[in-house]
């Protein structure tokens, strides 16, 4: 970001004399903490938002088994992890997550879980050597210890750059019920297990380890890495994973297997386990000793979760990507895995057959991955994994599509653009909900629809326009575990409550809607393309995000970032006069709000005409209130500010003039 002439690092900018008009505020430059600066500087980041020649990223690679017992809702597991120092710096210490430990007494969360006990682990060693968990100080080197889901281990020796380590361990743990679980767990009939094993925290090249605890609200910053994973289960279990399954002839039945291959043949959507076929030597193999062993493998993937239940039916197809860009499309499985009774999954797999391709075209960045899973159950929502997303809830079509779109959108924000999105919720929220309104409009539009109540970018169909102006707004540059109140807690103040959610998910969504109007959509997706297609499978902050957008663009575009993204102040234009003069018809413009946003006016002339001019956002940075915009002359018929309704303007109850009757709008002002 460079400072603007326009905008010095003042606040307020007097324009003309208080009498005439009140002061306004300027916004401040976006200035990146001193650590991106840094960054900058040492050559891993850059000013343009492209990473810099020196990027590096560490990267931990997974060998995992578990064994589940759906009587006892226990999971066993072991495995190893080998980590690479990739960065310049030697590593005396290591940082992991345990997730599951949000469900242990006496740890801190910020919503309401169910305790479980959380993570139990054994045999932890450091190539071959056991380590020593301690419970005070700073661990030694051959030692660790747990504070709440974070695990710090001192290394026996420290670890130099581009060496790796090899860390093995057991563990145990009770799975939630999913009352109290709120992302992964069991109903008792379906078993979706996330955050199971320990992961590597995220080492990154601006702040160093990411030591945040899970408090159960904010989400998560994972590195890339590959998985191979084995999953034992009951017999008559379906699973299905992250990664592609590598073992199909051991653990599905021939005609389970005929009839999965069979969708990546056919555009049909293909009932591989229906309702009466779901048992051991129908859906799956009959297992020697009553379970079977699934092994699953995923390349460059953050993460890793899978489904189990033995009440599901499954349905697949296939959406036509072309991963490689030879201009070949390849066949990508879409799974549905669902109970009978949630009639609206029949379409699930459709869903996200659309998904899929959409999002690919959208973003210009095929889907990279062999298969796209959604699974029912557990939740009020949807949740992502890589390649997997679970959704619950009852669902019609239009609810269960959105909601799929948007789960599948996070495969690219952040599965494959991987921001950290516990600190900076709205780079992967706001990107997705933006797709999500876009993709609603592609499904909905023709003979399906074309209805208002499927119009995602309707203002009662976007939370930002609840809240802003009102004092509970926050600003979405805010971490995801400090906003106020939280999800699962008692709702003292709903309205209040939702400020997480419309900082998150909608202000940033209307805020690229916002760029789009004020560039067109070519330049706008050539500069989203480009941010997508430059930090695929690595790490951006917000900056990297800005950066690259002005780059593309070629504006510094620091007024828009701050007032929406650092601050919560609102666009409110209105017609303040307008006026038939020899000249032509003139056209006064208030702004009444503090963010200085364009104002695109429409003069829509008695004979049908229409001509359009803009204030820009120059006028409002140079202190004026008003602007008087002077159009050919004629009869005004009617005068609009942003006739297309994508400048945040959160009242539009004064964007439009109409000419009196019989004045055809000579000396006329409102």
């Amino acid at each position: 970001m460079t400072a603007r002439t326009l905008a010095p690092l003042v606040l307020v900018l007097l324009a003309g004399t208080a009498a005439a008009q009140p002061a306004r505020p300027i916004p401040y430059p976006v200035m990146p903490p001193p650590q991106f600066e840094r960054a900058v500087e040492e050559g891993t980041r850059t000013r343009t938002g492209e990473p810099g020649p020196n990027y590096w990223q560490n990267r931990a690679d997974y060998d995992l088994s578990a064994t589940l017992d759906p009587a006892t809702a226990t999971l066993s597991g072991s495995g190893t992890i080998r980590y690479t120092n990739e960065s310049p710096n030697a590593l005396p210490f290591l940082v992991l997550k345990l997730r599951q430990n949000v469900h242990k007494e006496g740890v801190p969360r910020n919503r309401y879980v169910e305790v479980t006990g959380g993570v139990t682990l054994s045999n932890f060693t450091v190539d071959g050597q056991p380590v020593e968990e301690v419970t005070e100080g700073m661990p030694e080197p051959g030692q660790y210890r747990i504070d709440g889901t974070v695990l710090t281990l001192a290394l026996p020796d420290t670890l130099a750059t581009g060496e790796a380590v090899t860390l093995a361990m057991d563990w145990r743990f009770r799975v939630p019920p999913s009352e109290g679980a709120f992302r992964q767990g069991t109903d008792g009939e379906v078993f979706y297990i996330g955050y199971w094993y320990p992961q590597m925290a995220v080492y990154d090249d601006v702040y160093g380890w990411h030591t945040d605890q899970y408090l159960g609200l904010g989400e998560h910053y994972m590195g890339y890495g590959d998985y191979d994973v084995e999953i034992t289960a009951p017999e008559g279990f379906l699973v299905w994973a992250t990664g592609t399954l590598e073992n199909p002839e051991d653990v599905l039945s021939p005609q389970t297997r005929t009839r999965l291959d069979r969708a990546y043949a056919t555009d049909e959507v293909v009932h591989v386990v229906t309702a009466d076929e779901r048992a051991a030597g129908t859906s799956t193999a009959d297992g020697p000793s009553g379970t079977l062993t699934w092994r699953f493998a995923a390349e460059d993937v953050r993460d890793f979760a899978f489904a189990a239940s033995d009440r599901y039916v499954w349905d697949a197809t296939h959406a036509a990507v072309d991963q490689d860009g030879d201009g070949d499309d390849e066949a990508v499985l879409i799974n549905a895995f669902y109970r009978p009774e949630q009639a609206a999954w029949a379409r699930s797999a459709e869903f996200g057959r659309f998904a899929i391709e959409h999002l690919s075209a959208l973003l210009d960045l095929p889907y990279p991955y062999p298969h796209m899973t959604a699974v029912e159950g557990l939740i009020g929502g949807g949740m992502e994994y890589p390649m997997m997303t679970l959704i619950g809830g009852a669902r019609n079509d239009q609810s269960l599509f959105g909601v799929t779109y948007h789960e599948i959108g996070h495969m690219w924000f952040p599965m494959i653009v991987g921001s950290n999105e516990k600190a900076y919720t709205w780079m992967d929220e706001g990107l997705t909900s933006y797709n999500t309104n876009v993709g609603a409009g592609a499904f909905f539009d023709g003979s399906a629809a074309n209805r208002p109540e499927v119009d995602a970018w309707a203002r009662n169909r976007q939370s930002h326009y609840f809240l802003a102006g009102t004092g509970y707004a926050v600003e979405p540059m805010r971490h995801n575990d400090l906003y106020p109140l939280g999800g699962g807690t008692p709702q003292v103040d709903p309205v209040q409550n939702a400020s997480r959610g419309v900082a998150s998910y909608s202000t940033p969504a209307v805020l690229l809607r916002a760029i789009e109007g004020l560039y067109g959509r070519d330049r706008f997706l050539a500069a989203y393309r480009a941010y997508a297609d430059r930090w695929a499978f690595r790490h951006p902050y917000p900056w990297d995000l800005m950066n690259t957008f002005e780059d593309v663009l070629g504006d510094d575009l620091d007024w828009l970032w701050t007032p929406t993204l650092f601050e919560t102040w609102t666009v409110d234009h209105a017609v303040a006069a307008v006026e038939e003069t020899p000249q032509g018809v003139r056209v006064t413009v208030r702004d009444e709000g503090l963010a200085p946003m364009p104002a695109p006016v429409a003069v829509t002339y008695a004979d049908g005409r229409t001509e359009t001019q803009t204030v820009t956002p120059d006028t409002w940075l140079g202190g004026a209130r008003e602007a008087t915009l002077t159009f050919p002359p004629g009869g005004a018929a009617a005068v609009t500010i942003d006739p297309d309704d994508f400048t945040m303007d959160v009242d539009r109850t004064d964007n439009v003039w109409t000419a009196p009757t019989g004045e055809g709008g000579v000396n006329s002002s409102n």
